[in-house]
């Protein structure tokens, strides 16, 4: 680690949060004419990847700044008065909770802007894509950097515009009904509709407890509120946050979404833009208003492992020969069961539930993001995501006739089913740990069921990956079938930080887990160390 002075780390958190913004509004203006290259659409697209990069760069030299022997402490923090008359303050910091989820957003979208640079986006103009993803990371950046109520919220909106966009303009239409335009649609019904019971949660709390700033909440730890303005409070923003994670049953809008998004648009999806609700629970419900969260935590770890089921059942269905299930949906369908253990273990309030809550958003956004990269990727080689197409006559045999593409698609599937050793094993493990021995007040054999079903899930889980692989990936090469191009350059640098990423955090997830721990601690007592 490096030391860096606190004014420094301030600049860089200010830089990283506000960064991608600039970029946005320089995008859509004409390019220099020393940096315009071949055309102006290469140059606009180099602008992304220049953007996202310097990004990433100040997130990794912040993250190196960081002091790790005080994980719990918000660090980078800077506190400006912006609305007096209401008490809104500029409020930016991180710490060992929010500082993972800053570093995987910048990392995704840098290689999704690496990505569309040598796969340019086919429908739509380059300057708005790259201005679009620029004004999504700065959203999804600030989400997870602000320490103000409000400021949360506003982030936590804008993003809606840009992904509504990039699913409009540049998805496609195969396997959606109604069509990209219906899909995009839905999406921001259902996540407007939710943020607006949500806001009326945010306000409920800041005035009655006099102060919208969110470390002040978290020490004060719900004193300040009675329990029935907890048990409202939980319930409004509960429900707003529940439709971004999504929880079932608020997530039908998810499978759409994601089968007609683009594949950077799917990426960051389900890499991040997922996780922002459920780091509202575990940054504001778990710590603001802990009685309501305990009237509320059997029920939603309930809805958590009904979730489980039921994705790993939509899997099933989709993958069985002659259901015509897309593969895009049927990720999308796993991600319901995925972020279902991210629930069940935030539902625990214990440390050991929300740890791996934590440890699981992340190694969701690794596996998933390479995921919808591969999945991307073979459907640009075969004109098709439909399951029954890919394993048909002609046969994907992708071991066969593109076997670094195979290799790289069953690596992220044993990955993403919860294979020891791989980050997707540790998060889904803590949040049954935390199951088992849930937080005083809770019922404990009601726990005790809800670990037994996620657990059950587990093996529906892989049972549908291990059906994807083998219907994908096996198979003997046809004669005669048409060549196939195996991972290209470009590919392999988006996706091998992904694949050493995921190994790393199966390995030595201590790198995560102390980070997490510390703040998790605290902020489960409410601001005190």
């Amino acid at each position: 680690m490096i030391d860096i002075s606190e004014s420094v780390m301030q600049f860089l958190l200010a830089l990283i949060v506000a960064g991608p913004l600039v970029g946005a509004v320089a995008a859509l203006l004409p390019a220099p004419p020393g940096l315009r290259g071949t055309s102006p659409d290469q140059a606009v697209l180099r602008h992304g990847v220049t953007v996202t990069g310097a990004v990433l760069l100040a997130a990794i030299v912040l993250a190196l700044g960081f002091d790790h022997d005080r994980p719990s402490r918000i660090q980078a923090t800077t506190d400006i008065s912006w609305i007096a008359a209401l008490d809104v303050r500029i409020h930016l910091g991180i710490d060992g909770i929010s500082l993972p989820l800053l570093v995987l957003t910048a990392l995704l979208t840098f290689l999704c802007a690496l990505y569309s640079y040598f796969k340019q986006p086919k429908g739509g103009s380059p300057k708005a894509f790259v201005a679009l993803l620029l004004l999504l990371e700065s959203g999804t950046l600030a989400t997870f950097a602000v320490l103000d109520l409000i400021l949360f919220f506003l982030a936590f909106e804008m993003v809606l515009i840009p992904m509504y966009f990039l699913i409009a303009r540049w998805g496609g239409s195969e396997g959606v009904t109604g069509g990209r335009q219906a899909a995009a649609w839905k999406f921001i019904l259902y996540t407007l509709l939710g943020s607006v019971v949500m806001l009326l949660g945010l306000l409920l709390i800041g005035l009655r407890a006099g102060t919208f700033d969110m470390v002040a909440l978290a020490t004060d730890n719900g004193r300040g509120l009675s329990t029935s303005v907890q048990v409202i409070a939980v319930l409004a923003i509960g429900l707003g946050l529940a439709v971004k994670t999504p929880m079932w049953p608020l997530h039908s809008w998810l499978p759409d979404a994601h089968t007609a998004a683009p594949t950077v648009g799917s990426v960051l999806l389900a890499g991040v833009l997922l996780k922002m609700g459920t780091y509202g629970f575990v940054r504001i419900i778990l710590p603001v208003a802990p009685d309501g969260m305990r009237t509320f935590a059997p029920y939603l770890a309930a809805f958590a492992v009904v979730g489980i089921i039921y994705g790993s059942l939509a899997c099933l269905a989709l993958a069985k020969q002659g259901a015509g299930g897309d593969l895009k949906r049927l990720i999308a369908y796993s991600s319901v069961g995925h972020m279902g253990f991210v629930l069940l273990g935030i539902a625990t309030m214990t440390p050991t539930g929300v740890n791996g809550a934590l440890f699981a958003n992340i190694a969701h956004g690794l596996i998933t993001g390479l995921l919808f990269f591969l999945v991307g990727a073979v459907k640009d080689r075969y004109g098709t995501a439909d399951l029954d197409t890919l394993a048909g006559a002609t046969g994907a045999a992708l071991y066969g006739r593109a076997p670094r593409l195979g290799a790289l698609l069953a690596f992220a599937v044993v990955a993403s089913l919860g294979l020891p050793g791989l980050a997707g094993f540790w998060g889904e493990m803590l949040a049954m740990f935390g199951a088992f021995d849930p937080a005083d007040g809770l019922s404990r054999p009601a726990f005790l069921t809800f670990m037994a079903i996620a657990g059950f899930g587990t093996l529906l889980t892989a049972a549908y990956l291990l059906v994807v692989v083998r219907r994908v990936c096996m198979g003997a090469r046809p004669q005669e079938a048409p060549h196939l191009a195996d991972v290209q350059t470009y590919e392999f640098a988006a996706w091998t930080p992904l694949v050493a990423l995921t190994v790393l955090a199966g390995l030595w997830p201590a790198v995560l887990l102390g980070l997490t721990d510390p703040a998790v601690q605290q902020l489960l007592a409410g601001g005190k160390s």
